[in-house]
């Protein structure tokens, strides 16, 4: 008997909840892939996502010729309470594979759950062509001790002048307000757009309003974006519960 009530003890406490775990984590794989295939079957879904694409394309190209611009009306440079007091740092490899690892990190969440592409691509298009006509109107030179900024082809999205406001320090906040109901994202990017703004600092490649204009201005971009893509914020936040009541 002794025996028979130690094997139910540790049946019940190690072998069925591991059970009902991987029963559990089955299911919910299952679960996803039915979910992602409804999705794809869904016309809505389809267009609203091929509209973000384009939307994204049409903003970087936007993006480009703004920054082409901010270097051909660039003035002097100006002096600032932190940069002036602080010696710059070579924190090149942060700056530049710092903002492709943000970028890898937001296309795993997105493919993860694909009903959050849509209003992810519309939002950072949308804070991309604001940020865009931001550093258009504003042409003040960078830094004189501006740390140089390696790979070279890192130089066709950045161009030393596109200072106001800071795209390093707004889009990972941009991306902890999107998923600020999911508290583990949202101090993932939250500390990340810290960190970014200590590293544009630390190597002079903004200056310090730069850095905190982007957290005020990036928060009226989010309340844009939930605005004028509605449909997709639902979709985003209720996944195939919104989805199937949009034809």
């Amino acid at each position: 008997m002794k025996a028979t009530g130690k094997f139910h003890a540790v049946f019940l406490n190690t072998v069925f909840p591991t059970i009902c775990f991987q029963i559990a984590r089955n299911n919910a794989k299952n679960m996803k892939k039915e979910n992602n295939y409804i999705l794809l079957k869904n016309r809505y879904y389809i267009f609203s996502l091929f509209l973000g694409i384009v939307f994204l394309i049409a903003s970087l190209f936007i993006n480009y010729f703004a920054g082409i611009y901010s270097i051909e009306k660039a003035s002097n440079p100006v002096t600032d309470i932190i940069l002036s007091n602080i010696p710059v740092f070579d924190v090149d490899f942060f700056f530049a594979y710092g903002a492709f690892a943000f970028i890898a990190l937001i296309g795993f969440l997105c493919a993860f759950r694909l009903e959050r592409f849509p209003f992810v691509l519309k939002s950072i298009a949308l804070f991309v062509i604001i940020r865009s006509i931001f550093i258009s109107l504003t042409h003040m030179g960078p830094f004189p001790d501006m740390m140089s900024i390696s790979p070279n082809f890192i130089n066709k999205f950045t161009f030393g002048s596109d200072l106001f406001f800071s795209g390093h320090t707004g889009m990972p906040f941009l991306i902890a307000l999107i998923f600020w109901k999911n508290r583990k994202l949202r101090y993932i990017f939250l500390a990340l757009s810290l960190i970014f703004g200590a590293v544009v600092l630390l190597g002079h490649y903004h200056y310090t309003i730069d850095v905190l204009s982007a957290f005020f201005i990036t928060f009226g971009i989010y309340h844009i974006a939930v605005y004028l893509f509605k449909k997709d914020y639902q979709l985003l936040l209720n996944g195939l519960e919104q989805i199937n009541t949009v034809k």
